[in-house]
């Protein structure tokens, strides 16, 4: 009974990987006339007008492992257990094949995910795509003038990242099924390379089948929509181990919002670092915040600094502290916003009581905050009067970007602060983590504070400037203050060697969380 078990078990799998290698070698016959080598498409002198269909993760992505990007799902859309579930099965998929492994991690990181709620793909991926990208396929790849990229991952993990950064043309990727609302960690059945083919050339009259040019990989199997190229070249391992990584300056569009809390790439070994340092961070973040919050600078100091907290202080030569005699007001500090330590570490440097202006702050974080709070309501007026009896009773300091921003660079100042007094002295913050951010878009905004302190060695850098010279009274229609706000602005941003833009706290929830900035805890 054994042997007959064991010979119908072999023959079963005899059959199918026959059937599989059969069916692999089938179509790689109808396209071997047309497989030509990758580096003999640099040979190629115009490639405008024609269609590049390529493979997403064998011709652009540097990487082989589609693992971090399933993690940063279940870690980011789910919860830290769907996170440490699909650590703990993926031994197994790795000895599956690639596309059963691909469905075990679909469904680990999908099943019951609200699908209206899901934004991963557009808020946490594309950071993590964009730093994988290698420098020679994205340089052909957009020498195309049609491009098209072929995803084996589902199509709301890639389309944000293709369409919006890197300006691809059309999609192909995995459906997911849904049931009354939510992910059943469920992928469709492949669709006809025929119907797909007609949706992105034939009904928009953009080109047709015989422009085609395919770029695949050799060691992935050609999606059916290569059968219809005239040309497909192949990526080799090799060639893939010498290129570079897409340089920042090259990027189509600039990766300036991204949500999430993980820093780091959750690669397994990075994984496996993180769930083991999870206990302890936890521990240490709440050491942290006791020191913090109850022992006066001059003592939690050093002991934040043998717990591994890192604070880098630049001051001017000329006073700052004091303010000009016989004025009313106390001195107006204008910070960009990082983390919600910002105005905390500000006190600390400067050993003295501070107030802090701040808008969609947590309850809790008000509760917890070891300096007095105030909160802003967004109405120019009212917010004006507020601060500046804030101002008459001492120290104030104010975000005016009104939102955090995690890359290097600087969102549009709100130019009420320079309306305010007379003495502004901007301070130029920089945050660096290691394993988690300290800030949230459609997260909860309470954990920002724990996030931050978990990581092993966080660092801050603060550098005051020099005072800037604001002005009470406008009398040319409001223009002094826009100008007041701009150069301090400029002048944070020569500090940090950040760049300025014009986007607004507005522009930035909207990207990553659809709405207008909504607390939540």
């Amino acid at each position: 009974m054994a042997d007959t078990l064991f010979s119908f078990k072999s023959f079963f799998f005899y059959y199918f990987f026959r059937r599989l290698f059969r069916n692999q070698r089938s179509f790689s016959r109808k396209c071997s006339n047309k497989l030509q080598r990758f580096p003999s498409l640099s040979q190629r002198s115009e490639l405008s007008n024609q269609t590049v269909i390529f493979d997403v993760e064998g011709t652009l992505l540097k990487s082989s492992s589609l693992f971090p990007y399933f993690m940063l799902v279940a870690f980011e859309a789910g919860s830290l257990l769907r996170a440490l579930v699909l650590f703990l099965i993926y031994p197994f998929v790795c000895m599956v094949s690639e596309e059963m492994g691909i469905k075990i991690m679909v469904m680990v990181c999908f099943c019951g995910i609200k699908k209206e709620s899901f934004r991963a793909g557009r808020a946490v991926l594309p950071k993590f795509f964009m730093e994988d990208v290698g420098l020679q396929g994205f340089e052909m790849i957009m020498k195309g003038g049609r491009k098209v990229g072929v995803s084996h991952l589902p199509r709301v993990m890639v389309e944000g990242f293709l369409r919006e950064y890197l300006e691809i043309d059309g999609v192909v990727g995995r459906e997911l099924k849904v049931y009354k609302g939510y992910y059943v960690g469920l992928m469709e059945h492949k669709r006809k390379s025929g119907s797909v083919l007609e949706e992105l050339f034939e009904e928009d009259g953009k080109g047709s089948k015989c422009d085609v040019i395919g770029i695949g990989s050799l060691d992935k199997p050609l999606h059916h929509h290569f059968s219809h190229c005239k040309e497909i070249y192949i990526v080799r391992n090799a060639d893939k181990r010498s290129w570079q990584y897409l340089p920042k300056g090259k990027y189509p569009k600039p990766v300036i919002f991204h949500d999430g809390r993980l820093a780091l790439r959750p690669t397994p070994h990075a994984t496996l670092a993180m769930f083991m340092w999870v206990p302890f961070g936890l521990f240490l973040a709440i050491f942290r915040s006791v020191v913090c919050v109850s022992l006066p600078y001059q003592i939690s100091s050093p002991i934040l600094a043998f717990s591994g907290f890192r604070l880098q202080i630049t001051k001017p030569n000329n006073s700052y502290i004091s303010k000009t005699k016989n004025k009313s007001k106390g001195l107006l500090y204008v910070c960009n916003h990082r983390t919600l330590f910002d105005p905390l570490y500000l006190s600390f440097i400067l050993h003295k009581p501070i107030t802090a202006v701040t808008y969609s702050l947590s309850r809790v974080s008000e509760l917890l905050a070891p300096i007095k709070t105030a909160r802003l309501t967004r109405d120019r007026e009212s917010d004006a009067k507020m601060m500046n009896k804030l101002l008459s009773q001492g120290d104030l300091v104010i975000c005016p970007e009104g939102t955090t921003c995690r890359e290097p660079y600087l969102l549009r100042f709100s130019p009420l602060f320079a309306e305010l007094g007379d003495e502004i002295i901007p301070v130029a913050l920089n945050a660096h983590v290691s394993m988690f951010h300290g800030t949230t878009a459609s997260g909860l905004k309470c954990l920002d504070p724990l996030f931050f302190l978990m990581n092993p060695f966080p660092r801050y850098t603060v550098k005051i400037l020099n005072k800037v010279s604001g002005t009470s009274t406008c009398h040319d229609g409001g223009e002094s203050r826009f100008k007041i706000a701009n150069y301090v602005q400029e002048e944070i941003g020569k500090a940090l060697g950040f760049e300025c833009t014009k986007f607004t706290r507005k522009d930035k929830y909207l990207i990553l969380a659809g709405n207008e900035g909504i607390v939540k805890g």
